[in-house]
């Protein structure tokens, strides 16, 4: 039994077109989303850098001190 593709048979019909996809696209609804969501305080409030601590428990409350803080204006 011979298995694959015959590439010289002629397929007659087209079921449907592809749309090119642009993942990187972002509708401005999405936009003014975030713009809202930030504006709320619900951005992220976490200084940004490299940290190290002794344990994963330290780091944790480091983590929840910032992340509780109110937002700054």
């Amino acid at each position: 039994m011979e298995t694959g593709i015959n590439a010289d048979e002629f397929i007659g019909k087209t079921v449907g077109r592809r749309r090119r996809v642009y993942p990187m696209k972002v509708s401005s609804a999405e936009t003014e989303a975030c713009r809202q969501w930030r504006r709320a305080g619900f951005g992220i409030r976490v200084p940004k850098g490299v940290y190290k601590f002794r344990s994963h428990e330290e780091a944790d409350e480091w983590l929840m001190k910032h992340l509780t803080r109110p937002p700054e204006s």
